[in-house]
């Protein structure tokens, strides 16, 4: 799956659920932190990092939500990816295999 974007907006969101590949578990992560990195595909650099907000028990149930702001997409049209990041509240960190694709369209002038 591809999340499509458009350049400039300030306020996209995207949410992802996330367990466990071995047995579909839901991952809580109350009490610590979620955090998407983002960048051009195929680069090296972090362009920008979201962190995910708390909003009631999604981080007990395993839910992540992250917003685009201010300039974040105000970059050139093309393909980027995420990674997600879990930082649990004992400090231990784990990352999403996944890699998350996305398109970023041009907007209309």
């Amino acid at each position: 799956m591809t999340f499509q974007l458009v350049q400039g907006d300030q306020a996209p969101q995207i949410q992802a659920v996330l367990k466990r590949q071995d047995d579909n578990s839901i991952i809580n992560f109350s009490g610590g932190s979620c955090a998407l990195k983002f960048r051009l595909k195929g680069a090296t650099t972090t362009l920008f990092t979201l962190s995910a907000a708390n909003v009631g028990d999604n981080f007990e149930d395993g839910i992540a939500v992250f917003s685009f702001s201010g300039t974040q997409l105000a970059i050139d049209e093309g393909y980027y990816e995420g990674e997600i990041e879990i930082t649990y509240s004992s400090g231990t960190i784990e990352t999403v295999y996944q890699v998350l694709d996305f398109y970023v369209r041009a907007d209309f002038a």
